[in-house]
Order: structure tokens, then C-alpha cells, then sequence
């Protein structure tokens, strides 16, 4: 068997994961940092300081599950994006870690962005690797971005994903958190608020706002909370969120491949596990998505990467 390690420490995850390139199987284990109740997020100490807690005891957990003898590459994520600057402290826990595993087996260590290890997890589960060796766009949208991407393969870091488009103010998993916390919902308020959407069959057409490719998505929030003022009900509020996110997101795809061409388009990251989002870009562009356990943060698409920059036969 052939193992190649991934880890990521993201903002709101510790995760870690193994992939065996000979065979195709994947574990991999995480666990959400602790929030405490009311809170919407966590300092950047706080969240080095739990990753540092909790990812010696998922790597014992993985190396139980997965009976690994020998390993034969590292990878991690080391900061969010490619973009010059792009930085932030909690991938440091990741990156130590790996950079002693790899100094203490001997083996290689390769770095990637948490951005490309999410598209790298879409397309694993999606079961569209092969896509990684032409240009297609990708959708990267959580908590701490909203952001179209055009990726292409690249020697080094097996895909490169440049910037094309994004949300130039609150991201779409901020605005679904405050929505959330309005709504007395508990953080991160992603699934709850899914649930809650589909308790109405409440019908509207949000019209977003958009600045060419990119839009803005902070006068949601103001429109939600005016909504629940005005006597509409939880699941009305949480539906006119959601449906507000998919019009922001439909006017980017549709102004990018008039742009691009038409281009293959894979949407990834947590928000996107999101039943209502999931069913309209499916259905309107044919959209690529992963299971939820490859949609959220996740250390699986690291793990692929490091195979496929290895040499790993995929």
C-alpha cells in the first residue's frame, strides 16, 4: 500500500487524513473547534490553541484506523489561498506537525492551500479526478470565503486556483452564521438553517447584488432581520437567506462562463453542502458536487494532493 498523509487546521476544523493511492481508499477523521454558546466565532489563539490539543489525538486516531506501516509523503495545507499575503495562524499547527513527521520518517513534505485541498476533495467526491488535467471553474464558499476560482493543472501543486470572482463584502457561511444567531440557531448555524429552510415552501426571487462578476451579499443580513420584524417566520427567514445566497450564486456562474466559455463548474466548500444550493446549481449548470463529508473542511483533498504530487498512481 501506498499512504500519503494530508493535514489541515483550518479556522473552524482539525482534520487529518490517508489516502492509499494503489487502491483509491480514503479515511479520514475531524473534529469542529469549540465555540462557546452565543458566540460567533473564535479568536485566531484560541483556534491554534484547540488545534494544538486536538490533532495529535485524530492522527491516533487515523493511524488506528488505517493499521498504516509505512507512509510514503506528508501534506498540508500551510495558508487559505494563493494569493500573495494570504496568511493565517491556525494553519501553523498543521504545518509543524507535518513538517516533524515528514523530518522524523524521512519523508517528503508538500504544501498546498486549504483552497485548492477543498476543490481537490470535491473532485475526489465527486469521483472526477480526471477533471484536474483541464481548466474548470470552482467554487470555493464557507465561512471565510465566497469566491469563484479558475483552475488549471500545474506542475508543482497539481492545480493552481486563481481568484476570478468573490463576495466584496460578508462571505456567504458569515452571513448564514449571523442569520443563524438571529435566529437563536447554534454555531456554525449551517446545517440547523438548511433544516429549517425546508420547513416552508415559501416562494420569492432575491435579486442580488451584484458588481459585475462579483457581488455583495451584506444587505442580506438587514433583509432577514427586517423580514422577522415584520412577523415572517423562522423558516421564512432562514428560505429567503438561502435563496438569496443562490441568486448571488447562479448571476456568478452565469457571468463567468460567458466569460470563460463553458467550462465544467465544481462548487466545494461547506456552505455547499446545502440542500436548496445544491439542488438549484445542479440542476441549472449541471454543478459538480461533492458528498457533505468532502464539501466541509477536510484534510481528504491535502491527502489526494499529496499522492498525485508524489507521483502516486491515482
Amino acid at each position: 500500500m501506498s499512504f500519503y498523509i494530508g493535514l489541515d487546521t483550518s479556522n473552524y476544523t482539525t482534520s487529518a487524513a490517508a489516502f492509499d493511492a494503489a487502491t483509491g481508499a480514503l479515511w479520514q477523521v475531524k473534529q469542529l473547534l469549540p465555540v462557546k454558546a452565543g458566540e460567533l466565532g473564535l479568536r485566531q489563539s484560541d483556534a491554534v490553541f484547540h488545534h494544538v490539543k486536538q490533532l495529535p489525538e485524530l492522527l491516533e486516531q487515523l493511524f488506528a484506523q488505517t493499521g498504516v506501516v509505512t507512509l510514503d509523503a506528508f501534506g498540508v495545507s500551510d495558508r487559505p489561498m494563493e494569493a500573495e499575503g494570504s496568511y493565517m495562524p491556525c494553519f501553523l499547527t498543521g504545518e509543524g506537525t507535518a513538517r516533524s513527521l515528514a523530518a522524523a520518517s524521512g519523508k517528503p513534505l508538500y504544501r498546498f492551500t486549504h483552497q485548492q485541498g477543498h476543490v481537490m476533495a470535491a473532485l475526489y467526491g465527486a469521483d472526477m479526478l480526471s477533471l484536474r488535467h483541464k481548466p474548470f471553474l470552482a467554487f470555493h464558499v464557507s465561512g471565510g470565503t465566497t469566491e469563484a476560482l479558475l483552475v488549471k493543472p500545474h506542475a508543482e501543486t497539481v492545480i493552481s486556483c486563481i481568484s476570478v470572482a468573490r463576495s466584496l463584502d460578508l462571505k456567504a457561511g458569515q452571513l448564514i452564521d449571523r442569520v443563524g444567531g438571529l435566529l437563536g440557531l447554534p454555531f456554525p448555524a449551517g446545517s440547523a438553517l438548511d433544516k429549517l429552510s425546508l420547513q416552508t415552501d415559501m416562494v420569492c426571487s432575491p435579486k442580488p447584488s451584484m458588481e459585475g462578476a462579483c457581488c455583495h451579499l451584506s444587505g442580506v443580513e438587514n433583509q432577514c432581520r427586517r423580514l422577522l420584524n415584520d412577523g415572517a417566520s423562522p423558516a421564512e427567514v432562514a428560505r429567503f437567506c438561502l435563496l438569496s445566497i443562490q441568486a448571488a450564486l447562479v448571476s456568478m456562474t452565469e457571468q463567468l462562463l460567458m466569460q470563460y466559455g463553458d467550462l465544467p463548474v465544481v462548487y466545494a466548500g461547506g456552505v455547499m453542502s446545502n440542500t436548496l444550493l445544491r439542488s438549484a446549481l445542479q440542476a441549472k449548470f449541471n454543478g459538480l458536487f461533492a458528498p457533505p463529508a468532502f464539501s466541509a473542511d477536510n484534510a481528504a483533498g491535502v491527502a489526494v494532493l499529496t499522492a498525485l504530487r508524489a507521483g502516486g498512481e491515482v
